[in-house]
């Protein structure tokens, strides 16, 4: 089965692109989107139940972790 990416993924890289830039360069190391990711944070706790947010941050920051470990030539 193919992993899903978490909401907050689509949701930065959306943001990149809003903002004339592509979310697959990098910059300091990590993909551009990344740099969206606090936005996306106060836009989904703002939105969420306390709960719901604190699963979806949980799920989110290990599959992050895994996305972030790959070589670069790799994204």
């Amino acid at each position: 089965m193919p992993k899903v990416k978490p909401v907050r993924e689509p949701a930065a890289r959306a943001l990149c692109k809003l903002e004339g830039l592509e979310p697959n360069i990098t910059m300091e190391g990590a993909p551009m989107w990344c740099s969206f990711l606090p936005e996306v944070d106060a836009v989904l706790r703002a939105a969420l139940k306390p709960e719901c947010w604190g699963a979806l941050k949980d799920t989110s920051d290990e599959l992050e972790a895994e996305h972030l470990q790959k070589p670069l030539n790799t994204l």
